[in-house]
C-alpha cells in the first residue's frame, strides 16, 4: 500500500510538511484551540445551578450536558486523530474548529435542555476532531529545541484550561454580560473561535495527507463502540448506583477493544493501512507513556472535581470564591511548567517522577490543612500545581519523541484517547472513595485524597520504565 504524501489543498508541490514554516503565531492557534476545547470539558461545572433554574433541567438532563461532551471526546479522538493523517492535519483542525465553535453558539442559545445536550455532544464531536491535530502539526512543524518548547507550551495551555476553569466560569456567570448568564461560558468561544479560523489558513503550515488509503471503517466502528462502552459506565455508574448494565457495557467493551486490536494487527499483516497502527506499540516511549498519562490522569479530573465540591459543599464557598483558590493551583502550575524543559533536560524521564512525587506531597499538605482555615489550603494546593506543571507539560514531549510523522496526529489520538479515559476511570474509582466515606464532605475530601496519592506514585514507579532519554 502506497503511502506517498502529497500536499494539502493551497499549498504548492514540495511544501507539505516544511517545518521552518510553523511560527509563534502558528503555535498561538494551535494552543487557543485546545485551549477553549479543555476549558469547556471543565468550566460547565460552575454553570449547573444556573442551567436547571433557567431551562427547567432535572438531574438527569444536567449530568448528560457534562456527560455528552466526554462521552463524544472519548469515543472519537483516535478516530480523529486517523482522519488527520489521512487527509491532513491543518485541514481538520481547522473543521474541528469550526465545527466546536458553531456548538459552542448552540449551547449558547439553547432554548431547552435537550437542544443543550445535543450541542455539547457535537462540541465534544468536534473537540475529538481538533484536540489530535495539535499535538500531530506540533510534531512534524517544529524540530529540536522548538519543538521541545512548543510540546512545553502545549502542556501550559492544557493545563491551565482545567486549572482555571472553575475561575474563568465563575467570573463570566458573575459579571453576567448583557444579561447572558451561564450562556456567557459557551457564546465567549464563538468570537474566540471565529478569530482563531480566519487566522489558521495563514499561520498554521499545510503538512502531507496520505495518498491512496481509505479510512479503516470496521476498525472506526469497533474503536468508538468499545470506547463509548468504556467510557459511558464509568461516567454515569457511580451517580446510578453501578446497575447491571453499567458491568455488561464494561464487558462488552473489554470484548470490542479485543477485537478491535485484533483487527488492527491483521490489517496491518495484509499491508493495509489500520486506524492505530500497531507499530506504535513497539517503541517503549510511546507504550509505556500511554499507560503512565492513563494512570496519571485517574489523579486529574477526580482531583479538580472533588476540590470543588469540598470547597463549594464543605466551605460553603461561591463558585467565583472557590475558583479565586484555584488560582494557587495555577501558579504553582504555571511556575513549575515553565521551568519544566530546561528539568527535562537534566533529569530525562525523572522530571514525570519529581513533579508526581511532588503532587501526592502537595495532597499530603491538603490532608493536614482541611482541619484549619481556608489559608492553611494554599500551600497545599501550590505544591500540588506545581507537581502538575512537572509532569503535564513534558508529558507529550517524552511519549511522542519516537514516532513518525506518519502517524503523528494517530498517536496522539490515542494519548489522548489515555488521558481521557484516564479521567473518567478517576472520577469514577475516587467518587466511590469520596461518597463512601463517613461524615461531611471534609472527611469525604480527606479520604479521596489517600487514591489520588497512589496514583501519583505508581506513576512515579511508571517513570522509570520509560526510556533514559
Amino acid at each position: 500500500m502506497s503511502h506517498t504524501a502529497i500536499p494539502e489543498a493551497g499549498s504548492r508541490p514540495g511544501e507539505a510538511a516544511r517545518p521552518h514554516a510553523a511560527s509563534t503565531g502558528t503555535l498561538l492557534v494551535l494552543l487557543t484551540g485546545i485551549f477553549i476545547t479543555t476549558l469547556d470539558f471543565f468550566i460547565v461545572n460552575v454553570a449547573i445551578p444556573d442551567i436547571q433554574a433557567d431551562l427547567g433541567a432535572g438531574t438527569t438532563a444536567i449530568q448528560w450536558v457534562v456527560a455528552g461532551f466526554g462521552l463524544a471526546l472519548g469515543g472519537g479522538l483516535i478516530t480523529g486523530g486517523r482522519l488527520g493523517d489521512l487527509f491532513g492535519r491543518r485541514r481538520m483542525y481547522a473543521l474541528g474548529l469550526a465545527v466546536f465553535t458553531a456548538a459552542s453558539l448552540a449551547c449558547g442559545v439553547a432554548p431547552s435542555p435537550g437542544t443543550l445536550i445535543a450541542a455539547r455532544v457535537v462540541q465534544g464531536i468536534a473537540a475529538a476532531l481538533l484536540m489530535p491535530q495539535v499535538l500531530g502539526i506540533i510534531n512534524a512543524a517544529f524540530t529540536g529545541e522548538r519543538r521541545t518548547r512548543a510540546f512545553t507550551a502545549y502542556g501550559l495551555a492544557l493545563g491551565l484550561g482545567g486549572v482555571f476553569g472553575q475561575l474563568i466560569g465563575g467570573a463570566l456567570i458573575q459579571a453576567d454580560v448583557l444579561g447572558s448568564g451561564w450562556r456567557s461560558i459557551f457564546l465567549i468561544n464563538v468570537p474566540v473561535g471565529a478569530v482563531t479560523l480566519a487566522l489558521v489558513r495563514r499561520t498554521v503550515p499545510s503538512q502531507a495527507a496520505a495518498r491512496n488509503t481509505r479510512l479503516d471503517a470496521a476498525g472506526t466502528v469497533l474503536v468508538t463502540l468499545g470506547l463509548v462502552a468504556l467510557v459511558l459506565p464509568l461516567i454515569e455508574g457511580r451517580r446510578l448506583g453501578w446497575p447491571a448494565w453499567t458491568w455488561e457495557s464494561l464487558a462488552a467493551a473489554a470484548v470490542l477493544l479485543a477485537a478491535f486490536a485484533v483487527h488492527q494487527r491483521r490489517l496491518d499483516r495484509r499491508g493495509g493501512a489500520p486506524l492505530v497502527a500497531p507499530a506504535l506499540f513497539r517503541e517503549p516511549a510511546f507504550r509505556v507513556g500511554s499507560g503512565l498519562a492513563l494512570v496519571y490522569t485517574l489523579a486529574m479530573a477526580s482531583f479538580f472535581l472533588y476540590l470543588a465540591l469540598y470547597l463549594q459543599q464543605g466551605r460553603g464557598l461561591s463558585a467565583l470564591e472557590s475558583g479565586l483558590l484555584f488560582v494557587a493551583l495555577g501558579a504553582g502550575y504555571l511556575a513549575a511548567s515553565t521551568r519544566a524543559t530546561a528539568v527535562a533536560a537534566r533529569l530525562g524521564r525523572q522530571v514525570l517522577a519529581l513533579g508526581a512525587l511532588i503532587q501526592a506531597a502537595g495532597c499530603l499538605l491538603l490532608m493536614d490543612a482541611l482541619g484549619h482555615g481556608i489559608a492553611w489550603l494554599i500551600p497545599g494546593l501550590a505544591l500540588a500545581g506545581a507537581g502538575m506543571g512537572f509532569v503535564v507539560a513534558p508529558l507529550s514531549a517524552l511519549v511522542l519523541s519516537g514516532v513518525t510523522d506518519r502517524h503523528a496526529a494517530s498517536a496522539s489520538g490515542v494519548l489522548a484517547t489515555a488521558q481521557q479515559v484516564g479521567n473518567a476511570l478517576g472520577v469514577a474509582v475516587v467518587g466511590i472513595v469520596f461518597y463512601g466515606a463517613a461524615g461531611g464532605v471534609p472527611d469525604a475530601f480527606r479520604a479521596s485524597l489517600v487514591p489520588l496519592i497512589a496514583f501519583c506514585v505508581a506513576t512515579a514507579a511508571l517513570a522509570q520504565l520509560l526510556p533514559r532519554r
